[in-house]
């Protein structure tokens, strides 16, 4: 009689490996989800895609701006009307002053074609222009006064070049934009994976958190018995009793972990209250090894941090020669061209003139107690800072990718390791019950090869997580994807229009 209750319960107990796999409570929108369709809802429909997104659409019409400067631009400009009535003073021949009425309308415009010369910094331009005026007290004279073409030429000399640093900057900014927007890309993924990662062991701890109380309430039940049959101690029913307590209320904090992180990555993902995601883990990992050296040599030669020194360098020259250009201010102005004027506009276009203006204006300080030269001498300096920042900054780099290169590189031996002991670890759980069932192991045995099996499973999602996250960081670095040894590119002037 003793065996067959023994036998009975050894098979409810013997719990299937598959069990691992029991999920929550079904409901009408349950969802399975796999890691890469949560990499793919993510870079999608996540927040912080649209932020990398925006972004890249700033940095985008940046650069369209800065290519339209260098383009023809056609400009009108006027003033229709300008009406003035009132009293202005005016000085009469003999030194005296009086105040005169003014009551007149004009009306002006102008148009131009202008175009900014970057070898020089200078602006050429074609202009046609055409004023009016008419009076409305004494004579109540009305003339025209055309300039029907003039050439225009405003060029700053010692002054910085703007133009010509902006050609060399911001193609550099653009580029250092896109790179940094498929890393953008690449950290959303990163973030999933660890979202993902999160539900995946909240959902395997609930899994484990039910079979433990399943376990525990079946062996208190077969305690009761042995316990009348004289078979354990007082000592073990109790422990016993407390391991099914205990994991009555795991399971209570394994519920609201899986509800807490279905939220979170639900939340990311953009996706429906409604749904119940439930996360499938992968079954396998790429089996890849990279090189330091192919690796930093990727990373220098595509990520943004690459752009974003040659960047730094080119603005902090900008920076010193500004200063050199403020020490002295030349500009020339230059305008040739031809003007009529007359009562008819018809005829202000006839016997035309020549017109032609020159002017060279100055600025140079003569006495400024040393400020002008004290700026050049703080823009060296800030260049010097930014020199040093930038060497500390590639040093730091290159250090974060020989170590990143390392620990991925041992990751997969990680991870087959933690397979194992996985696997091990729930083999001598079920045999450690089987044990105790016929009385040769004592209960701390017992709940010690329970926290083991449960710490190898925990610690196998664990090694699966790092592996992946490894994986998509040297993606992001490198902007190069290893498994399929391409590059990782994208179709910008789509993306932007999307």
């Amino acid at each position: 009689m003793k065996n067959n209750i023994l036998l009975a319960a050894l098979l409810l107990l013997c719990v299937p490996t598959g069990l691992r796999a029991e999920q929550p409570d079904s409901v009408a929108h349950e969802r399975m989800m796999t890691l890469p369709e949560a990499i793919a809802l993510a870079r999608l429909q996540s927040v912080d895609a649209a932020v990398a997104l925006n972004q890249l659409r700033t940095a985008y019409w940046e650069y369209r701006t800065f290519r339209a400067n260098l383009l023809p631009e056609v400009n009108l400009t006027g003033t229709l009307p300008n009406y003035r009535k009132a009293y202005s003073q005016y000085q009469n021949n003999d030194g005296s002053f009086s105040f005169v009425r003014n009551n007149y309308i004009g009306m002006s415009g102008q148009l131009s074609l202008d175009q900014n010369i970057w070898l020089t910094g200078g602006k050429l331009s074609l202009v046609s222009s055409l004023d009016f005026l008419k009076e409305f007290d004494g004579d109540k004279l009305r003339s025209f006064m055309s300039i029907p073409i003039s050439l225009q030429w405003v060029q700053p000399v010692f002054g910085v070049n703007t133009l010509k640093w902006d050609r060399r900057i911001e193609p550099v900014r653009y580029a250092e934009a896109k790179a940094a927007f498929v890393t953008a890309t690449e950290e959303v993924t990163m973030k999933t994976i660890n979202y993902f990662f999160n539900l995946l062991l909240a959902k395997e701890n609930l899994a484990t958190s039910r079979q433990n109380k399943q376990n525990a309430d079946r062996l208190y039940e077969v305690a009761i018995a042995k316990r009348k049959m004289g078979q354990i101690s007082e000592n073990d029913l109790l422990q016993l009793k407390l391991n099914a307590l205990q994991g009555k209320a795991d399971v209570t904090e394994a519920e609201s972990n899986y509800n807490l992180q279905m939220f979170q990555l639900r939340s990311f993902l953009g996706l429906s209250e409604e749904e119940t995601l439930v996360p499938v883990a992968p079954k396998s990992a790429p089996d890849i090894r990279v090189e330091y050296n192919q690796v930093l040599s990727k990373a220098l030669e595509r990520n943004s941090f690459a752009q974003n020194i040659r960047r730094r360098q080119l603005q902090a020259d900008y920076a010193v020669a500004t200063a050199r250009g403020n020490l002295r201010s030349i500009n020339l102005t230059a305008s040739i061209g031809f003007t009529g004027a007359n009562k008819y506009m018809g005829e202000a276009y006839h016997d035309l003139m020549a017109n032609q203006v020159v002017s060279l204006g100055i600025a140079i300080p003569i006495l400024d107690w040393g400020k002008r030269r004290g700026q050049v001498r703080v823009a060296k300096s800030n260049r010097e800072v930014v020199m040093s920042q930038i060497q500390q900054d590639q040093m730091n780099f290159n250090q974060n990718i020989f170590l990143l290169v390392s620990n991925f590189n041992n990751q997969a031996q990680q991870l087959e390791i933690a397979q194992e002991a996985d696997s091990i670890a729930e083999k001598r759980y079920q045999t450690n019950i089987e044990t105790f069932m016929i009385g040769q192991i004592s209960t701390l045995e017992l709940n010690d090869a329970r926290n083991a099996k449960d710490e190898a499973r925990q610690k196998h999602i664990s090694e699966l997580f790092s592996y992946w996250y490894y994986f998509y960081q040297i993606r992001s670095l490198t902007l190069w994807d290893f498994e399929r040894n391409s590059e990782l590119e994208a179709d910008f002037e789509d993306i932007v229009k999307q």
